[in-house]
């Protein structure tokens, strides 16, 4: 059963700087997601020259690249991107915990915004029916997320300095 989708709007945030964490594997798929995160940032007004990508392996490899892309101190939100899709083995339960936990430990370690756009599907069609062009797009959603919660810490930081 499916339910509507509620799709959030899109603050403005122009001069926010943002890494997209990529995973390869999967491409047909994290390539859409890639394209629905750009596509929620140019419409919150985010520069393209304010956007810079790591491409890493895996959905595994995700935390290592977005805690990298933090503590760079380059930018101010990490949109992670990457398609998991179930198998006959465990081996999918193991690198979804292990991809969600690394992502939540360096968004907290590095005390940055960091968007969880890994898809965890049982099969390749419904991680196709989870990148539509448009905001129904999990790859703009997270990055609606970032944005969202890269605004918050900026201005809550804002408000600790008067």
């Amino acid at each position: 059963m499916s339910r509507p989708a509620s799709v959030s709007p899109v603050p403005q945030a122009p001069g926010l700087r943002v890494a997209l964490v990529v995973s390869t594997y999967h491409d047909d798929i994290t390539e859409r997601l890639a394209a629905g995160a750009l596509e929620a940032l140019a419409a919150a007004g985010v520069s393209s020259s304010d956007i810079e990508r790591l491409d890493v392996p895996g959905a595994y490899e995700i935390p290592f690249g977005a805690r990298t892309a933090a503590a760079s101190g380059r930018i101010d939100a990490v949109i992670c991107l990457g398609c998991l899709i179930k198998g006959e083995t465990p081996h999918f339960d193991y690198i979804a915990s292990a991809v969600s936990h690394g992502i939540m430990q360096a968004s907290l370690s590095q005390g940055t915004p960091m968007a969880f756009g890994v898809l965890t599907v049982n099969s390749l069609a419904e991680a196709e029916a989870r990148v539509p062009e448009g905001s129904g797009n999990k790859g703009f959603e997270a990055a609606v997320a970032a944005v969202t919660m890269a605004k918050l810490a900026g201005e809550w930081a804002e408000g600790s300095e008067g």
